[in-house]
């Protein structure tokens, strides 16, 4: 079975942790977002066990659990990824 995979941009905002799409692609483009310490570009491809860091006013780091799919519930984006700190 083929692993899906997921753009940043899009996994940020289908999971909930960023609530739009284009507010996401801002955030990769400005350098606030970090994949496994580094800065990534909207188009990077997330996989399980990613390490997410957002920077700005309310920083948060997360684990990537799984990669949705498709279109999930929000009652069920918890099961996505576990935050690891936030400040």
């Amino acid at each position: 079975m083929k692993t899906p995979f997921m753009r940043l941009d899009q996994y940020l905002s289908k999971v909930g942790l960023i609530k739009r799409r284009t507010v996401a692609k801002q955030l990769c483009d400005n350098g606030i977002v970090k994949v496994n310490g580094h800065r990534s570009k909207p188009s990077h491809e997330i996989k399980t066990g990613d390490i997410i860091s957002v920077g700005g006013n309310r920083p948060v780091a997360a684990e990537v659990l799984e990669v949705p799919g498709g279109s999930i519930k929000k009652e069920e984006r918890d099961k996505y990824f576990k935050i690891i700190r936030t400040t």
